[in-house]
């Protein structure tokens, strides 16, 4: 068990003749970063699902999982000026919690991160096909459609889902060009993408309607169980709204690749969920208030629907063109992460070296992302939006809590490491970003949870097989001494 708990320490961790990232990122880049991963498939898709999880109380879900990710946020803040390097939650874990934990971490990261951009493909694909389909090119259900979605018009089902597939190798090639082009591009679709929003609010909220919100709870607090089968209720919404949340965390993975992490990294996190919370909330009250949620819980792109409903059908079509351009701002902050997730354990040990070789002429790790892309290109292109999104939510779930817990042991273990920015009340914020993570978690589908233990399982053989050999720790080679 000892070999399990060992540790990597919080001072010293890297050293000039370490694998590195090149540092080219400012504070502006990471609130963009931040931004363009909360913003998206979550309030532009998933707020219909929510909707019809939590009837008009889906305003509720949205407080309840962006309070809990305040709270993740802040521990997040203080945790990447502490400790500086790639890996975000799994670079915490393996200093604050130990190895084997710190695996479990990192192996729920790559599957939250593969599952988020594999998720936000499938939702710019269904944008994209009916922008295509309002300029007259119709692609046939069997190509725009995972194999186990059925047009219910037709009975077609689908087989590939190619525009999902499509975008996932573009936005890897992006990530290939270099790290800083890619984030300035970034930073230009995240303003295109807030207009929009601000645009829709600006429509929608003159048609507020108190009618529309009653009842306010159909479904009660609690999850429970419809009589389709659904798991429903305000708590059930807010376990699937949460992905709408989260994001910000891809910022604590680049902080080998920011100029200045221990201002920067803190002013990103915080400065980007905050900014999301607002908008949110407004986007939220606009949905709800100017149309009974009956009537736009089942599309697969609500905001259009809404505002078509509403007769704004040249704005509607706006919405789409800026979904279509700046949801893959998601697609970038999360395959960024993911491919840094990749980096950081390969460098560790705990996965294969060839995850963290980086090519000397973009400064990027250009074989690890064209791994990911594959094994996304492959999830977006087989499954449904609804299914791939609750099991992104497990991954994360589980980094959030770590990420509470490590706060907390950090805070006495390495009380005398100085600190940029300080969590406040943090004996009040940590607890509550972990048990707020795990009630959330539990108010996941059943399915997801069983699903989520498997991969887990998986992991842990894996684990066991390779990493708890192989990692440089286990070797005892001090990652200062690396060449």
């Amino acid at each position: 068990m000892s070999g399990w708990l060992r540790r990597k320490p919080v001072i010293g961790q890297t050293s000039q003749r370490e694998r590195k990232l090149i540092p080219t990122l400012s504070w502006p880049h990471l609130v963009a970063l931040g931004v363009g991963g909360i913003v998206g498939t979550g309030i532009y898709t998933l707020i219909g699902i929510g909707a019809d999880r939590a009837g008009p109380s889906v305003l509720l879900s949205f407080v309840i999982a962006g309070v809990v990710c305040a709270c993740a946020a802040f521990a997040y803040a203080e945790l990447a000026t502490l400790i500086p390097l790639a890996g975000g939650a799994y670079t915490y874990s393996y200093a604050a919690l130990g190895e084997l934990i710190a695996w479990i971490v990192g192996w729920s990261l790559i599957l939250e991160y593969s599952l988020v951009v594999s998720t936000v493909a499938v939702g710019w694909s269904a944008y994209a096909t009916g922008f295509l389909h309002g300029i007259g090119i119709h692609l046939p259900f069997w190509l725009s459609a995972g194999y186990n979605a059925v047009d219910p018009a037709t009975g077609v089902h689908g087989f590939v889902n190619l525009p999902a597939v499509f975008i996932v190798f573009v936005i890897a090639g992006m990530l290939m060009i270099g790290t800083k082009a890619s984030a300035t591009l970034n930073l230009f679709l995240v303003v295109i993408k807030i207009a929009a929003l601000v645009l829709f609010i600006i429509v929608t909220l003159p048609h507020f309607n108190l009618e529309n919100l009653h009842p306010f709870m159909p479904n009660g607090f609690s999850k429970v169980m419809s009589p389709d089968g659904v798991e429903r209720g305000v708590m059930a919404a807010a376990a699937i709204i949460f992905f709408a949340f989260y994001g910000f965390d891809t910022i604590a993975t680049a902080a080998e690749e920011t100029k200045q992490p221990r201002r920067d990294l803190s002013i990103g996190i915080v400065g980007s969920l905050i900014a999301c919370i607002i908008i949110y909330v407004l986007v939220g009250l606009g949905a709800v208030g100017a149309l009974h949620y009956t009537s736009f819980a089942h599309s697969e792109e609500p905001l259009a629907h809404i505002l078509r409903t509403l007769g704004s059908n040249r704005i509607a079509g706006l919405i789409g063109i800026a979904a279509v351009i700046a949801l893959p701002t998601v697609l970038l902050a999360f395959f960024y992460g993911q491919t840094r997730i990749f980096f950081v354990m390969g460098r560790d040990g705990t996965l294969p070296g060839f995850l963290s070789r980086v090519n000397a002429k973009t400064g990027t790790p250009v074989a690890t992302t064209l791994f990911t892309a594959v094994i996304i290109a492959a999830i977006a292109g087989l499954f449904r939006l609804d299914e791939i999104a609750a099991l992104a939510n497990a991954g994360t779930l589980v980094a959030f809590t770590s990420v509470g817990i490590c706060l907390i042991v950090l805070r006495k273990t390495a009380a005398d490491v100085p600190r940029k920015f300080k969590t406040p009340l943090v004996f009040i914020v940590g607890p509550l970003s972990a048990i707020g993570c795990v009630y959330l978690f539990f108010s996941l589908p059943s399915k997801t949870q069983y699903y989520f233990l498997l991969w887990n399982l998986i992991g842990i053989v894996l684990y066991f097989c390779y990493g708890f050999r192989k990692s440089n720790i286990a070797h005892h080679i001090s990652v200062n001494d690396r060449s």
